[in-house]
């Protein structure tokens, strides 16, 4: 309620012409009519294709639940899927006139999306919303968002909240960071051991008890996040920060020293393969994704014992392979053909653009913001890229100056950071645009571990984020962005999510990390 009352103080518009200007991500084009239409108390969303009657009927019920104030008939609301909406697969177009309010377009992708936009908007009405023509379509066809619950593990309700936010605002893939160190947090049937070992303990407590989603788990997240044009894509971490796998089963592990003890799987083995393809053929059968993403960074920090088993040094030898670099390529190309038999593609960090995958079996994120030139590198070799670079994209570092449990490397992820991107690295792809598949918000949590705080380092940046993906250069503007987020914070406000808001810092403190000492690490 304050957030809204700081709105209406800074902004003096009229309640019908709000219900557009406060739409975030904010829509490629919109013309303003005369006249206005109202939610009543009773909508019926009309469809003439039986085969969008469920979609219609979902509409129909979130109208419903919206619970403004009637005492009148409801508009007539229509929707359909038609040739007519030019552009790609999410693009849809929103008549309102008076008495009626039409929602279009050539998918059900695309006609889910412009239902979002008209909950906005009635949002931000009040049940009221005047009089207009939406044309919208997604700057990127990548719009995402990972969480990391290896490092701490957060639960399938936290998860579903997330999937409705980011339906909301457009968002249309969830990355799902299940396996690290700390532990495995997917049920394996084939391997029990993952979750009644490896899923024991996490970043802050070794010894707190397994966490983990059981199959059936996966099952509905996934059915949640498909019914709401919501792609799930799994990580399986490897050859490196595997620790927790090969802790579970040690006959997989490549070694390491000290902290880094089992952090890589044993790269030489063939029963290390097959161990990664009985896993890989489970999770494909619970993840209907068509990639996969197998990490392939920082192996480095656990391979101690590959420069002196006498195993893999005769491997390195025979292969031609010329080194331990070399040996950790020939993994990633081992995995990647592996994964496209199975008629899938990978997902790896920008490391290892220099393994020799195909481009046809991979796609890199560039996540090194220090490394401008691996984003050119991976243009050039042919891959598709998805950017999520630490600064401004990493949602663990902090987002104030005088914030001090989350991380910072030559300053911090300011709002206004996130909101500029991608502008400041576009150049760097000029005349690659084509193989920027998009961009995403990735939250580590080593400095995360209860709902709060999760809630807290995600928002409101996601929506900024959200708008990076969806609305074209032309239509940024940080300022009229600013203007537009406190009706965003009022419907996280109806969520019950715990939100750093920008206008008023002092309302919402930091909160610690899970305890100082592990929050500083």
């Amino acid at each position: 309620m304050k957030t809204r009352l700081i709105f209406l103080l800074l902004f003096s518009v009229t309640l019908c012409a709000q219900s557009q200007q406060s739409l975030i991500p904010r829509p490629e084009s919109c013309v303003l009519g005369s006249g206005t239409f109202v939610l009543g108390d009773n909508p019926v969303v009309e469809c003439a294709d039986a085969g969008l009657r469920g979609m219609a009927d979902s509409l129909q019920a979130q109208l419903r639940s919206l619970g403004f104030p009637g005492g009148q008939k409801s508009g007539q609301i229509t929707c359909r899927v038609q040739n007519s909406v030019e552009g790609q697969d999410e693009s849809y177009r929103i008549v309102v006139k008076e008495n009626k309010a039409m929602l279009e377009a050539s998918s059900r992708t695309g006609l889910f999306r412009a239902g979002q936009t008209f909950l906005q908007m009635l949002r931000a009405g009040n049940g009221k919303v005047r009089a207009c023509r939406i044309d919208d379509a997604p700057r990127y066809g990548w719009r995402g968002f990972m969480v990391d619950e290896s490092r701490h593990f957060f639960g399938k309700e936290k998860i579903l909240q997330y999937l409705d936010i980011m339906a909301a605002l457009k968002m249309n893939v969830f990355h799902w960071h299940l396996t690290d160190e700390p532990g495995w947090r997917i049920e394996i049937k084939r391997y029990p051991k993952l979750t009644a070992q490896g899923a024991v303990g996490n970043w802050h407590d070794a010894g707190a008890p397994a966490r983990f989603y059981t199959q059936d788990d996966i099952r509905e997240i996934v059915a949640y996040a498909q019914a709401r044009h919501i792609m799930v894509v799994p990580e399986f971490d490897m050859p490196g920060h595997a620790t927790a796998v090969c802790r579970a089963y040690p006959e997989v592990s490549g070694g390491g020293e000290g902290r880094w003890k089992h952090f890589t799987f044993h790269p030489c083995k063939a029963e290390t393969y097959d161990f990664i393809g009985n896993i890989l053929d489970e999770l494909f059968r619970l993840f209907p994704s068509p990639y996969i993403h197998i990490g392939g960074d920082e192996v480095h920090f656990g391979n101690q014992t590959w420069f002196t088993d006498a195993e893999i040094q005769r491997f390195i030898e025979e292969n031609k392979l010329v080194n331990e670099t070399g040996l950790e390529h020939y993994f990633l190309r081992r995995v990647a053909d592996m994964v496209a038999r199975k008629g899938r593609k990978v997902i790896v960090w920008d490391e290892a653009i220099d393994a020799g995958i195909s481009p046809e079996k991979a796609v890199i994120m560039w996540w090194r913001h220090d490394r401008k030139h691996q984003l050119l590198k991976a243009l050039e070799k042919g891959y598709r890229v998805i950017m999520t670079p630490r600064r401004p994209l990493y949602a663990d570092f902090n987002q104030d100056a005088s914030h001090k449990y989350g991380r910072v490397w030559d300053g911090y992820n300011a709002m206004e950071n996130v909101y500029a991107f991608p502008e400041p690295v576009l150049h760097l792809a000029r005349g690659y645009e084509k193989q920027l598949m998009g961009l995403q918000m990735s939250l580590w949590t080593e400095r995360i571990a209860d709902a709060k705080r999760l809630d807290y380092m995600a928002f409101p940046r996601l929506a900024a984020v959200a708008e990076d993906a969806w609305t074209p250069e032309t239509g940024k503007d940080f300022s009229r962005f600013m203007q537009r987020l406190p009706l965003f914070l009022d419907y996280l406000d109806g969520l019950g999510v715990y939100y750093y808001n920008p206008f008023n810092p002092s309302a919402t403190p930091e909160p610690a990390g899970p305890q100082k000492a592990a929050a500083e690490q």
